[in-house]
């Protein structure tokens, strides 16, 4: 497709989060947007639009920036539906469920494992979602983590090593060689396709050392750090995290004062995932009390076999205002430039002149409908890279 120029003009309500203003959103009514290249060359008053080789009506509807979902895990084989229905009838969540996965995972094809994440990553864009960070975690092998990350890196430049997602079966009597493995061979395989490395620092997975020991490696074999902390219950993931100046402490549901007080003090975003908690019937993170101490908040959907098999970040976004106290315009922007934060990307998240013309059309004339109307199909239309998808 020829790329050329193109306008998107008519937009009711356009959120551009530039933050002027006062407005975090940085809201512009009767506006346009001008694409060239891919990018976003000028937005301003609708009247003022300049010419372009082709054009987009927005009919007077809400146009905002693609949604940036920070956390996922796509690369897998199978489902645990019979999991998720066992929870529903009271049986708790501990995470144990992962070594399931990591069996189909391993049996499976390349062009299997291909095909799930491509499945997936189409339908987070139907849903708005233009850019996504994808995690390894269910080979917990050599070959079988790097694989999955050779295919993750198919689908997107933000991929994370998350060998140390647990403990596998055949070590499970010897995790410190669990370790080993993981800062060694496992980590010089997967070091090629990844950009993150991740553990899961939680009981019943990995330690406060063994986390610190893994993390470090990964930072000097050049990868930036992420942590899964205080999901399951109080811990020294978030704290470790802050220390080791990690991008994004994902989870944080469970919090003592000291590690809202690491955070505020901090560049590391506390990432969210209410998927998690809606379907494991756990407590949601307080994301008020976050805002309120100055954290850095983006949310994701944690999309996974098992805690979340969620793709959509417009579910998330109703999630966050209804059950964890976010205002509308705070979870927009969370779920925009706040994974974009958590990413360390200023290319995206954001809609204005020089970031990557990812965006979405509402059919609505406002991002309020996106919390106002749960569950109702309200993308309808998504760039990606100025393309129409």
């Amino acid at each position: 497709m020829t790329r050329g120029s193109l306008l998107v003009d008519h937009i009711g309500e356009l959120v551009t989060n530039d933050g002027r203003d006062g407005d975090p959103l940085g809201i512009r009514r009767d506006a346009a947007l001008l694409v060239e290249d891919g990018e976003v060359a000028w937005t301003g008053p609708a009247r003022h639009a300049p010419a372009a080789d082709r054009r987009i009506d927005a009919g007077g509807a809400a146009v905002l920036p693609g949604f940036v979902d920070s956390h996922a895990h796509l690369v897998f084989a199978g489902n645990r539906a019979a999991e998720f229905a066992a929870r529903m009838a009271g049986e708790r969540y501990t995470g144990g469920g992962i070594r399931t996965t990591v069996g189909a995972t391993r049996a499976a094809s390349d062009d299997d494992l291909r095909a799930t994440v491509g499945r997936l990553r189409a339908e987070m864009l139907r849903q708005g979602t233009t850019t996504v960070e994808i995690k390894s975690g269910y080979g917990l092998n050599v070959a079988d983590e790097a694989r999955s990350l050779r295919i993750a890196a198919e689908f997107t430049d933000d991929t994370t090593f998350l060998g140390a997602h647990v403990v596998p079966a055949e070590y499970a009597d010897r995790p410190d060689d669990y370790v080993g493995l993981v800062c060694g061979p496992m980590l010089a395989a997967a070091a090629p396709y990844a950009r993150w490395i991740d553990v899961f620092c939680e009981r019943g997975a990995f330690d406060a050392d063994h986390a610190r020991a893994i993390l470090a490696c990964g930072q000097a074999a050049g990868l930036g750090v992420r942590l899964h902390a205080n999901q399951l219950g109080p811990g020294p993931g978030v704290r470790l995290g802050v220390e080791l100046g990690a991008a994004s402490v994902d989870h944080c549901t469970h919090l003592a004062d000291a590690d809202v007080d690491a955070l505020a003090g901090s560049e590391t975003v506390a990432t969210l995932l209410p998927g998690a908690e809606f379907s494991t019937r756990s407590p949601y993170p307080d994301a008020r009390r976050l805002l309120d101490a100055g954290v850095t908040v983006a949310l994701a959907t944690d999309c996974n076999p098992g805690s979340s098999y969620t793709s959509s970040m417009p579910f998330c976004v109703a999630l966050a205002v209804r059950e964890m106290r976010m205002t509308p315009a705070e979870a927009v922007w969370a779920a925009t430039a706040g994974g974009a934060a958590a990413l360390r990307r200023t290319d995206v998240g954001r809609l204005t002149p020089g970031a990557r013309a990812d965006l979405i059309i509402l059919d609505a004339p406002s991002h309020l409908h996106l919390a106002y109307r749960p569950g109702v199909p309200l993308i309808r239309q998504v760039l990606h890279n100025g393309v129409p998808r």
